[in-house]
Formats: structure tokens, C-alpha cells, sequence
């Protein structure tokens, strides 16, 4: 989590501060690029989001008044804030292949497929990845290690590669927001004033509802790939078994990464350490040599298990196969700090609260507020943070606690990111679960429950009074209205 200080409007320099119509401006360029080079031109979206910057930046410069070195930091500010994503995304990539090559997938693979079934494997895996998120604090850490393997044991099962990647992601994302060591629900904490396990009490309700409802869509479509599916199990197990020392020892960097995770180390460091867990036991249970294991880390797999499908799974790109992810997640951050450091976010975020006229709109405006913010930002700090700071003095006012603004940042903020193909949480996701280079969260966010269902759980609370932490009481000065 970066140390990164957001702008509040107050914050703005009036002599710069734009007016909602400028605010607006940019934004627009931003969807009408987006739309026209990614929806309309079926282009990567490197290209809408440099035209992106090249609007916004000009526009801060010559129509706000910043000058270059004021346009150049605002940029700058966004690629600080998701520092800490980019690393861990060159880091998850080197993962992946160095745990392929030392049979921790293939084995993961291996065994689930003799364990589970078609019926139950989508809610099992929505909820073991729960629970891993929920012990380690990390989604991404969570579908980095474990997305390949469950992909596999998908695809051996006759379960569609979307619905997959749907469960993993809902029980990552439903797990890491009721964990005490998740970074973002500290930060959700934190910013709103809100002491952490009182907002993670807060939240235990509405994520518990959006995560049921996930589980049993997952069992409902369990059903219908047990009567429509085909599966073929014998086909990977085979191959799996025949290229792969799978002892027990195969499951040694697993182990590292999750006791070091457990343990309250950050994400970076636990995950560099199943890296080197990872060479280990590629040298010393499958044969790899030194050289040979470093440059899996660097280079990727290509795996000749004897079967196409198998070697499709378990082929990947290593550091250097990051870039194509990299490059969108290094322009949307770049986009998001502009965007922010200019006022522009802020202001959007500011002349919300003109249209608040209860606590249930308050609470409803502010998940509207994280969700618009994640799609601007491209990462899913900026979404607490913006929505939290600038509307925390009007929760006061209306009488609402702050774990009722802690609440409405995180279910909305955390878990909607990868609705946007260049959010950094949406390209790391499809990265670290689809091994195609260029390949966007759409195909699979259908199946994305709990991300569906989350913000539509909190806005249905929030406009029928339900679930607040204290009774909302109007402070002297603001009328009282009816949710």
C-alpha cells in the first residue's frame, strides 16, 4: 500500500481548481477514447489510454494552468500509487512459470482433478479461494498462485474457462475484503477513521449475502455443466503424470508463500520468497537445472507433455511475457494521476455530495463514487481513498458512522475493478489466469458473481435503511428525508 496523499478539492488551488464542466471534459475524452479505439476499433487499450493522457495533460496544462513539471508530477503520482501492483505483477509472472516448472501446478492440478467433480467444483473453488484470501489478506496473491491450477482442473472437468475464472475471483476478492491483514481494507479503515475490525464487523453482512448468492450460482451452473459438459479426465492426469515428479515436495512453495503471507508478511516479499521456493524445488525434485530454473523465472515454460491441451495450460511467459500487461497498467496509472493530482477526480467527487438528500443516498452516492473512481484511476486505492476523504465530514452531518462510509468505499471500490479491461486489478487478473497475451476481463466478468452482486447489495441496504451501524439521526441544519 503506498504512502501516496490524495487531493482533496479543498486542497485545489482555486486559481486552478476546475469548475464541474471542466472536470467533465477530460472524462469525456476518456470514454469517447476508450469507446471509439477499444469498443468501436477493437484496439488494445495502450492506444485510447495514450490519447487519454495526451488530452488530459494539454488540457491541465493550457486550459487549468499547470505547467510542465505540474502535468509531468501529476502523472508521476499515479504510477507511485500502483508501484507496489506493477512490482507484484513482474513478480506473479515469474511466479507462475517457476511453479509449472517445479510441478507445484501440474500436482495442484493433478490431484484436484481426482478429488472434485463437476458439480461442486465451482463453489468449492469459490470458496477455498475465500478462505486463502481470507487467511492471507491478498486476491491477487491468491488467484497469482492458485488461477492456473484451478484453470486446469477446469478444463479437465468440461467446466467453461469464464466460470472459472468467475468463482476464483469471487472468492478472492469476497475473502481478501473480510481479512484484518488485506492492505485494502486497512486503507478502507484507515481513511474513513474507522477502527479496522469494526469495519470488517460492518462489512460482514452485506459481503456475506453477496458471497452466498455467488456460491449458489456456482452450484446452479455446477448443474448444468454436469448435464451439458464433457469431461475428459483421464487426458491431462495422464500427461500431468508422465512429466512431472508429483511427491509431496511439489507443494513446497506453496507452502512457503502461504506461512510467510499468514504470518503478516507483505505480498512482495512472500511471494519473491515462493520464487525462490519455486527454483528450489524445480532443481531438486523435477531435475531443472540452476541456469535452466532461472530462466523459466525469466523466459516462461514450454511444456511437451504429449497432449496440446495440456501444454496450452501450463505454457507461460514468464517476466518477459509481462510486458503487454505492464505497458496497460503503467498508462491507465499514469491517466488515473492526472486525472486525480489536477482536481479533476475530486471535483467529480465534491459536487456528488450536492446531490445527496439522505443517509441512503449518501451511502448509495458513495459506492457510485468508488466504482466511477475505479474506472478513471485504474487502481483500486484511489477508489477508497477519493470517495473516502472527500465525503467523510458529510457523513458527520448526517449522522452516519464512519464504518457506514468504510463500508460503502470497500464493497464498491475493491471488487469492481475488473470491470474495466485497463484497471490494474482487470489486466492482472486475466493475465495471471489467461496466458494469451492481449486478453481482456470481458469474456469472463459475466461470471464474476460476487464483483456483480457486491455494490448492488450495499445500494439495496443503503436505499431501504437497512444495515447501518448506528440509527442515521440528521445533525442541526440538514432536514431529515425519507430513503
Amino acid at each position: 500500500m503506498s504512502d501516496h496523499a490524495p487531493l482533496a478539492y479543498e486542497d485545489i488551488d482555486e486559481a486552478r481548481r476546475p469548475s464541474l464542466v471542466e472536470a467533465l471534459v477530460p472524462i469525456a475524452a476518456v470514454v469517447v477514447s476508450l469507446g471509439v479505439g477499444s469498443g468501436y476499433l477493437g484496439l488494445a487499450p495502450h492506444a485510447p489510454l495514450v490519447w487519454s493522457i495526451a488530452f488530459t495533460g494539454l488540457f491541465a496544462r493550457y486550459r487549468l494552468g499547470y505547467d510542465w513539471d505540474g502535468v509531468y508530477d501529476a502523472a508521476a503520482s499515479g504510477l507511485q500509487m500502483g508501484l507496489q501492483a506493477i512490482l507484484i505483477l513482474f513478480v506473479i509472472y515469474g511466479l507462475i512459470s517457476t511453479w509449472i516448472s517445479a510441478g507445484t501446478i501440474p500436482g495442484l492440478m493433478y490431484y484436484g482433478l481426482g478429488t472434485l467433480t463437476p458439480v461442486i467444483f465451482l463453489p468449492v473453488t469459490a470458496i477455498f479461494a475465500g478462505i486463502v484470501a481470507f487467511a492471507i489478506g491478498s486476491s491477487w496473491t491468491t488467484v497469482g498462485a492458485l488461477g492456473i491450477a484451478f484453470v486446469g482442473i477446469g478444463e479437465g472437468l468440461g467446466v467453461p474457462l469464464a466460470m472459472t475464472a468467475g468463482a476464483i475471483v469471487s472468492g478472492a476478492y469476497a475473502g481478501d475484503k473480510q481479512s484484518p491483514l488485506s492492505d485494502t481494507t486497512n486503507l478502507a479503515a484507515a481513511v474513513t477513521d474507522a477502527d479496522l475490525y469494526d469495519h470488517i464487523k460492518g462489512m460482514r453482512v452485506g459481503t456475506g449475502i453477496a458471497f452466498g448468492l455467488s456460491v449458489l450460482a456456482y452450484a446452479a451452473l455446477g448443474v448444468f455443466i454436469v448435464e451439458t459438459g464433457d469431461t475428459n479426465i483421464a487426458a491431462f492426469t495422464g500427461p500431468l503424470a508422465d512429466s512431472y515428479a508429483l511427491g509431496p515436495l511439489v507443494f513446497l512453495p506453496l507452502v512457503v508463500t502461504f506461512a510467510l503471507a499468514i504470518r503478516g508478511y507483505p505480498a512482495l516479499p512472500s511471494l519473491l520468497a515462493g520464487v525462490f521456493a519455486g527454483a528450489f524445488t524445480a532443481i531438486l525434485v523435477q531435475g531443472v537445472g540452476f541456469t535452466a530454473a532461472w530462466n523459466t523465472f525469466l523466459y516462461g515454460t514450454s511444456p511437451a507433455t504429449g497432449s496440446s491441451t495440456v501444454n496450452d495450460l501450463l505454457a507461460h511467459g514468464g517476466i518477459s511475457g509481462s510486458a503487454w500487461t505492464i505497458a496497460v497498467v503503467v498508462a491507465a496509472l499514469t491517466l488515473g494521476g492526472l486525472l486525480e493530482r489536477t482536481g479533476i477526480l475530486p471535483t467529480l467527487a465534491h459536487h456528488l455530495t450536492q446531490a445527496v438528500w439522505s443517509p441512503g443516498s449518501l451511502v448509495a452516492g458513495t459506492g457510485l463514487a468508488a466504482i466511477v473512481t475505479n474506472a478513471f484511476s485504474a487502481q483500486q486505492y484511489m477508489s477508497i481513498v477519493v470517495p473516502g476523504l472527500s465525503l467523510r465530514n458529510l457523513y458527520e452531518e448526517y449522522g452516519l458512522d464512519e464504518r457506514d462510509l468504510s463500508r460503502a468505499v470497500e464493497a464498491a471500490g475493491t471488487p469492481t475493478g475488473p470491470f474495466f479491461p485497463w484497471h490494474a486489478g482487470a489486466v492482472f487478473m486475466t493475465g495471471a489466469l489467461y496466458s494469451a497475451e492481449g486478453a481482456i476481463s470481458w469474456w469472463w466478468v459475466p461470471f464474476y458473481f460476487f464483483g456483480i452482486l457486491s455494490p448492488l447489495v450495499l445500494f439495496a441496504m443503503a436505499l431501504t435503511g437497512h444495515g447501518y451501524t448506528q440509527q442515521p439521526e440528521p445533525a442541526e441544519g440538514v432536514a431529515p428525508a425519507d430513503d
